[in-house]
This record gives structure tokens, C-alpha cells and sequence, in this order.
């Protein structure tokens, strides 16, 4: 199965090259994704079976002030790619977020829930997920949710930075979510590209994210007791640290059509954390 990657530095590129050493990634410079046109180009150029869309405008707080270009690349070009993919007949998968809800209530979302953004990133996610629906190819968008790994910069490796000088912290602990491991998430993809390329699976949009959920607070304890760090870590609201773009409170989310279609289970983000700071201690 030949695969064709947008993104190239990111996490789950990262962990894609890792697992998937003969794909084809696509860097920035090799495909602009602030222009949509030169994606669905770059997919029509290239021989492949299936194509994974793993790049995106991840900076939640700047997307408040230039929301334009956030859509152009989260919302037109995954569109453009996923248009290039129906019109050669292969399948395309796409990597959401669940801050395309609004982060209320307790209860995990579900991939029909209404959605109902509270910022900028949200809604050009958003925008993604309808223009790849609206290609009318074989899909999956996958929605994911606070993704680490031993790149990048992410929630694990703040914390170890930051617990190697301070005795004590203050983490938000009224956001509640599932941890994901960036290797999980390539994984996922990985398997699930496979199955769509043999006729297998449903085409839709599926939740995918580490189990049990936590709040901030509770997963930076786990961060520091199991990487050694003696740290007191004091839970407080998000009120406590303003941002100039809104978080989610409720980012559960259930995961349990992508079992049905895929048998693929929610993973144990402890295990994949233990693996993260291996990873980090020795460097790689």
C-alpha cells in the first residue's frame, strides 16, 4: 500500500514516518498548505493508494488573530486534498479535534453530537471536516484530544521542563480529557488506511483518545511520578491562567464506533506515557 502523508515535523508525522518508514511525507515546502490548490495538486501528482492528511494550524491561541489563514489550512486545503482523493478513488483520512465542540456537560461526545466551536481553531476544524464529508470519497476524519509525545512541544514535555526547577505547581484541573499519544494516533491511522483500502470499514467521522480520562492536574502527577520528578502539583480553575482562546472544559469523548468499524479499542495512555519518557530520557 503506497501512502501519501501531508506533514512532515509534526507529532503524528512523526510517529507516521516511525511506523510507516516507506511513505511519502510532504513537508510545508513541498506542499503549501495555506493554498489549497497546491495540495489537491500534490495529490494528483503522486501515485498513491491512500492519502493521510496529518498537518494543520495547531497554535490554538494565535488562530484568534489570523482565523483566515487557520481555515485556509485546517478547513480549504484538507478539502482541496480530500476532493484530489475522491476524484482518483482512494481513500482519505484526516486528523479532527474536539475542540469542534463546545465543551460543556459531563458526558463524553459522541461523532454525531452537535458541534458548537468556542474559538477560531475549532471552527476551522470544523470547516475540514465539512469540506472532506462534502468530497464525497471514501474518508474517516479522526477527532483526537490532547496529544503528546517525545516531539514537538506538547503537555508531557512542558511538564518535565518545568519540573526539573520548580518544587511545586499550579495546573488547571476543571479541563477533563483523554491524553493520546501521538503514536497511538499514527497507529490508528495506519490501520485504519489499511482497511479502507481493501474495501473494509465505514467511511465517517470516529472519536479516538487515551483512556481513563483525567484533568490536567491528575495527568501531570502521573507525568512527574513516573518520570521521578518530585513536584506538588495544586489543581486550580481555568480562570486561573486567561487565554485568548476559550478551552473546552469537557473534552471526553467516546470512542466506541471506531471499536465497531475498526476494532480498534481506546488505549491506556499510561503505557504509551511510560514509552514517551523512555523515549525522552534516552533522548530520542
Amino acid at each position: 500500500m503506497k501512502i501519501l502523508i501531508f506533514g512532515a515535523t509534526g507529532q503524528v508525522a512523526t510517529e507516521l514516518r516511525r511506523q510507516a518508514p516507506d511513505a511519502t511525507l510532504l513537508s510545508r515546502a513541498e506542499a503549501d498548505l495555506s493554498d489549497p490548490a497546491a495540495c489537491a495538486a500534490a495529490v494528483m501528482a503522486r501515485d498513491a493508494d491512500v492519502v493521510i492528511n496529518a498537518a494543520a494550524h495547531t497554535a490554538v491561541d494565535r488562530a484568534e488573530s489570523e482565523e483566515d489563514l487557520a481555515t485556509r489550512i485546517n478547513g480549504a486545503s484538507p478539502a482541496a486534498m480530500a476532493q484530489a482523493a475522491a476524484a482518483k478513488g482512494i481513500p482519505f483520512l484526516h486528523v479532527s479535534t474536539d475542540y469542534v465542540f463546545e465543551g460543556g456537560g459531563t458526558e463524553p461526545w459522541r461523532p454525531g453530537d452537535a458541534t458548537g466551536p468556542l474559538g477560531a481553531y475549532g471552527r476551522s476544524k470544523l470547516v475540514g471536516e465539512q469540506g472532506v464529508q462534502a468530497a464525497g470519497g471514501v474518508h474517516a476524519i479522526l477527532r483526537t484530544s490532547w496529544v503528546f509525545s517525545a516531539h514537538g512541544n506538547n503537555f508531557v514535555k512542558t511538564m518535565r521542563r518545568l519540573g526539573d526547577t520548580r518544587p511545586a505547581l499550579n495546573v488547571v484541573a476543571d479541563q477533563i480529557g483523554g491524553p493520546t499519544a501521538a503514536a497511538d494516533i499514527a497507529a490508528t491511522l495506519l490501520t485504519m488506511a489499511a482497511m479502507l483500502h481493501r474495501g473494509e470499514g465505514k467511511s465517517g467521522i470516529y472519536h479516538y483518545s487515551g483512556a481513563p480520562d483525567v484533568n490536567w492536574a491528575e495527568f501531570a502527577r502521573t507525568i512527574f511520578a513516573m518520570g521521578g520528578q518530585e513536584v506538588t502539583v495544586t489543581g486550580v480553575p481555568s480562570s486561573a491562567y486567561p487565554t485568548p482562546a476559550v478551552r473546552p472544559l469537557n473534552s471526553r469523548m467516546d470512542c466506541s464506533d471506531l471499536t465497531t468499524a475498526f476494532g480498534i479499542p481506546r488505549p491506556d495512555w499510561r503505557m504509551a506515557l511510560q514509552a514517551v519518557l523512555d523515549d525522552l530520557r534516552a533522548g530520542v
